[in-house]
């Protein structure tokens, strides 16, 4: 398996603990930095046969920087490992990155509740996951790798983990359906989907092409003028000139009229109400409102007015006198 030159210096120090694991198993590795290659093979003393596809998996995952401690857990026989390729499943590598930062987590804690869930150790690099585990973590893991990078945020999947966690506790449970238990999130922006204001309606395909538009010589053989004398036909159009002429002429000076008709003037007095008639009145009623203004000391003058003193008749009769002399 050819490695990534970054990976030669933590190979060429961890690849006598790789020769001593393989060895156990009687597989023998070979590392070429010249041409930047790792090599397994089987010795005469192998006696598994299924050993030498684990030795092409540990390779692989040291290829793709799993570290070695955990890359040896391979040649369990309860583990497998699974190599996931991202790379090619989003087209903009702005969005493909936003994604794998994604799976990943504020500081890695959405891979670390992900490795805790489904028991696996996973390693995102590059445009490959590498996830290391038993085969139902693993099962998980690509489930839930695949979502995020089809844009489905790993927290749904999370949840689902971890219901099921709880429920495979209930030994009631264990046998029964759990999808009643499980949530089901749905995409909210496709129920809310504006459609657009113009719709283009799609013409049916016809393999026949459209009709040839007539030409002046096929419109004339229709009417008969082909066959009329040019003076006919100068005739005929000049009658035409004169009939569109004469229908624009009125239009304008339709137009220029419009600007001297006056417009309509609102009347400047309004109606006044009606005065109401003497036989409507209520002669009574006045009467006690004065009545009743007369008795009220806001400066009206009292009932019983008070008699006249001395001195004002004195100076009255004297007026009256001055008047008569004059007179």
């Amino acid at each position: 398996m050819e490695g990534a030159t970054y990976r030669e210096a933590y190979l060429k120090e961890c690849w006598p603990l790789v020769e001593k694991a393989l060895g156990e198993v009687h597989i023998k590795p070979s590392l070429d930095l010249i041409e930047g290659s790792m090599t397994v093979c089987t010795t005469k003393k192998t006696f598994d046969p299924y050993a030498i596809v684990r030795a092409r998996d540990l390779i692989k995952l040291l290829a793709r920087s799993v570290p070695f401690e955990q890359a040896v857990r391979i040649l369990q026989d309860d583990i497998a490992c699974d190599i996931i390729k991202i790379g090619t499943m989003v087209r903009s590598r702005e969005r493909f990155v936003k994604r794998r930062q994604r799976l990943i987590g504020p500081k890695g804690s959405t891979l670390k509740a992900l490795e805790l869930l489904t028991n696996c150790y996973v390693m995102v690099q590059g445009n490959t996951v590498s996830a290391l585990g038993p085969y139902s973590g693993l099962k998980e893991v690509r489930k839930v790798v695949l979502d995020t990078m089809k844009n489905i945020h790993p927290i749904y999947n999370i949840k689902t983990l971890m219901i099921k966690r709880e429920l495979s506790k209930d030994p009631e449970l264990r046998m029964q359906n759990w999808e009643r238990f499980l949530p089901k999130f749905r995409h909210k922006n496709l129920a809310k989907r504006k459609e657009p204001k113009k719709k283009s309606v799609k013409k049916e395909y016809t393999p026949f092409p459209p009709p040839q538009p007539e030409s002046k010589v096929d419109q004339e053989l229709a009417t008969g003028e082909f066959f009329l004398r040019e003076s006919v036909k100068k005739r005929k159009k000049m009658e035409e000139i004169k009939v569109k002429q004469a229908t624009a002429l009125t239009k304008k000076q339709e137009e220029r009229n419009k600007a001297f008709i006056p417009p309509k003037e609102k009347p400047l007095m309004k109606k006044t109400a009606k005065a109401p008639t003497e036989g409507k009145l209520d002669i009574e009623a006045i009467k006690d409102k004065v009545k009743k203004a007369k008795t009220k000391k806001l400066g009206a003058p009292p009932l019983n007015p008070a008699p006249p003193t001395s001195s004002t008749t004195e100076k009255k009769k004297k007026k009256s006198n001055k008047a008569k002399s004059k007179g």
